[in-house]
């Protein structure tokens, strides 16, 4: 149970805490507010309960459940790139594209980063799926609009969520994974 609750806890604010440390916003938002840990904590206790009583069941009909939740990360994705963004404008770092991309696009994946390093197993964006290039898509046009069109934030926010959930379903659709090299051993 704390085993899921400390992965959980980390997916949930490490990519915020990171984001923080780098924008010198100290001591980071899930210290200063730590609703969203309180929140984060309370749901991997319930997810660790659900898995525990009923979790042969899920597992035996996962493939729904697995859609719902593509659907809600691809949401919390791009939501939280856009965040990390703001976060970037917010200490005052609007015209430094590069620093608000890498912040927003590491908000987004830098938790699941943590998680996947803590549970001892290669991070997933590192070796299959289109997610954290969904985001830094995303990020890019988020960044630009803001740059360089007088386009409303907030129509700047629908059209990035837009196109980095797009992208997340149509990777899960089709089952786009990045590029590898094949070992020898294959």
């Amino acid at each position: 149970m704390l085993g899921a609750v400390v992965l959980g806890l980390a997916t949930a604010v490490g990519g915020g805490i990171l984001r923080d440390i780098i924008l010198g916003y100290l001591p980071p938002a899930a210290f200063r507010v730590p609703v969203f840990s309180i929140i984060a904590i309370i749901t991997s206790l319930l997810a660790f309960i659900i898995a525990y009583f009923v979790g042969k069941k899920i597992k035996e009909n996962f493939e729904p459940w697995a859609q719902i939740i593509n659907i809600f990360d691809s949401i919390g994705l791009a939501a939280f790139t856009i965040a990390g963004i703001n976060a970037a404008h917010a200490c005052g770092f609007a015209e430094n594209s590069f620093l608000s991309i890498f912040v927003g696009v590491l908000t987004a994946v830098g938790g699941g980063v943590l998680r996947d390093i803590m549970a001892g197993v290669v991070p997933g964006i590192l070796k299959k799926r289109v997610y954290a290039i969904a985001a830094l898509a995303g990020a890019c046009i988020y960044q630009g609009l803001m740059e360089l069109t007088s386009l409303k934030n907030q129509y700047a926010v629908i059209i990035s969520i837009g196109a980095i959930f797009i992208i997340r379903i149509l990777a899960t659709l089709f089952n786009w994974n990045l590029p590898s090299v094949k070992s020898n051993e294959e």
